[in-house]
């Protein structure tokens, strides 16, 4: 075992960027992750790497195009409303298939909204939020080090998969301190980026764009692009099943509120009611086999969110009307207590009865 650290979400991210080869850093600030760019402020010319921070979240995008075009490992963090911001972006980087790292440290919303917790941004992540026909593969850590395990984990899936890659984390996991390990990776290079936009010097020119004026050329290149999203649906799901094996009803989260979610199971186990916790880890590509799995056995799933209810929406596509599925969704910032989920649980086992 290695030494552990007392840190931040933000600086444990910033830092597992890091240690994960990221020389390249643009962002703009917004609360509730305005220590991530300053963290890297501090540390990229330690390593010898770049931090801007750009006038806009716009600028700060578009700076990230330039860097991945080039082959570099870069990211950029925000938050809600910034994150929509760089929206357009994000589908030119999808649709020029460049790897990069986007982090949403999540508020609540819309609009301007406010800086506390929420998980509002789903939609927004998984169903694309931009332009156009592409995804994000995307990760959603529930501790502070998982979001440094899955920082490191995003860079090597964004070489791998020439695509964004997007850490949707939230306000809590973003400034709450736990201790961290910053794991040894393996020396494993990535792929070569002989795509990538380094000077034609004795080869042939590379091109990246995203214009495709002929209709049959552009069909052509969505094809490629969705093929390359079922090879992440076949090849990269994780998900954590916690006391499932035995349960009589099932509660989906994933971040924070399957923190709070298994201290929940426990209050509701030592009730004698037998529940368990489906957690997504990658919330594209959605684990829908577990769900489908879960519905074969269970009469209830109950689906805990920090929003009036996006992920669910999945949820359902999953079981395919197999079994009732339930929301208990807070918003504006407003947070789950695991009392809340207990009682949810209490009265959809009730009604069963």
């Amino acid at each position: 075992m290695g030494e552990k650290v007392l840190i931040t979400g933000n600086e444990a991210i910033a830092e597992a960027a890091i240690q994960a080869g990221c020389r390249f850093f643009f962002g703009y600030p917004i609360t509730p992750q305005n220590k991530i760019p300053e963290y890297m402020s501090a540390r990229m010319p330690q390593v010898g790497g770049c931090f801007v921070q750009a006038e806009s979240e716009l600028a700060a995008i578009y700076m990230v195009f330039g860097a991945a075009g080039a082959g570099a490992r870069v990211m950029t963090s925000s938050s809600s409303p910034g994150i929509s911001l760089k929206m357009e972006g994000i589908s030119y980087i999808a649709g020029a298939e460049l790897p990069c790292v986007i982090v949403n440290v999540m508020r609540g919303g819309p609009g301007l909204g406010g800086i506390l917790p929420s998980q509002s941004d789903y939609f927004q992540a998984t169903k694309g939020g931009g332009h156009g026909d592409y995804r994000l593969l995307v990760l959603a850590p529930s501790t502070v080090q998982e979001a440094a395990d899955l920082m490191m984990d995003a860079f090597d899936l964004a070489d791998k998969y020439r695509n964004p890659v997007m850490v949707l984390a939230d306000g809590y996991i973003g400034q709450m301190m736990e201790p961290v390990e910053f794991k040894k990776r393996s020396s494993i290079p990535p792929p070569p980026k002989d795509w990538a936009i380094t000077g034609a010097k004795g080869r042939p020119r590379n091109l990246i764009k995203t214009l495709y004026l002929d209709p049959e050329e552009l069909e052509k290149h969505n094809i490629k692009l969705h093929r390359k999203y079922l090879e992440m649906a076949k090849n990269e799901v994780r998900v954590e099943n916690y006391m499932t094996e035995d349960a009589e009803i099932v509660i989906a989260a994933y971040g924070t509120t399957a923190r709070i979610t298994k201290t929940a199971i426990k209050i509701l186990r030592e009730k004698g009611i037998k529940a368990g916790l489906i957690r997504p880890i990658t919330l594209f590509p959605f684990p829908y086999k577990t769900f489908e799995e879960a519905a074969e056995k269970v009469d209830n799933i109950l689906v805990v969110e920090m929003n009036m209810g996006q992920m669910v929406e999945d949820v359902k596509l999953a079981v395919c009307g197999k079994t009732k599925v339930h929301v208990d969704g807070r918003s504006g910032g407003m947070v789950p207590s695991y009392d809340e989920i207990a009682a949810q649980v209490e009265k959809i086992v009730e009604r069963r009865l």
